[in-house]
């Protein structure tokens, strides 16, 4: 088992635990609609990748290290860019401040960096079975 992505992941599920009751009790009547609903999607896919970055902890010690590994990292990134810039954007939406463009571009290469992560899962697998 990695113990660094299995810490990485209880860490973050916790913080994606945090900001949801945060935009559930506190932030969400403060915030325009389509800020608290970016909010909202930095922490669904937080979550969702929480567990892709666990399953890689875990999946360490029985598939190809190489691609679970690369897999892990991709997660990990994925998650502070997307969601990450997700979270920041929400706060710039909600101040009512123009976007930078930089966290435009941060954005979707944590979407692909999440991609990423899913397809290096897939090889570290399917390279086991026909190794």
């Amino acid at each position: 088992m990695n113990k660094t992505f299995l810490t990485l992941a209880a860490l973050l599920g916790g913080l994606a635990v945090i900001a949801g009751a945060l935009l559930a009790h506190t932030l969400k009547p403060r915030m325009p609609e389509d800020a608290w609903g970016i909010f909202d999607t930095a922490v669904k896919y937080q979550f969702y990748h929480v567990f892709a970055l666990m399953a890689a902890g875990i999946l360490t010690e029985k598939f190809d290290l190489v691609w679970i590994r690369r897999a892990g990292r991709l997660f990990f990134a994925g998650i502070l860019l997307f969601s990450g810039s997700l979270y920041i954007i929400s706060v710039f939406l909600t101040l009512r401040d123009p976007v930078p463009v930089l966290l435009g571009i941060c954005t979707p290469l944590g979407g692909l960096a999440l991609i990423g992560g899913w397809v290096s899962l897939f090889v570290g697998i399917w390279k086991r079975g026909n190794s």
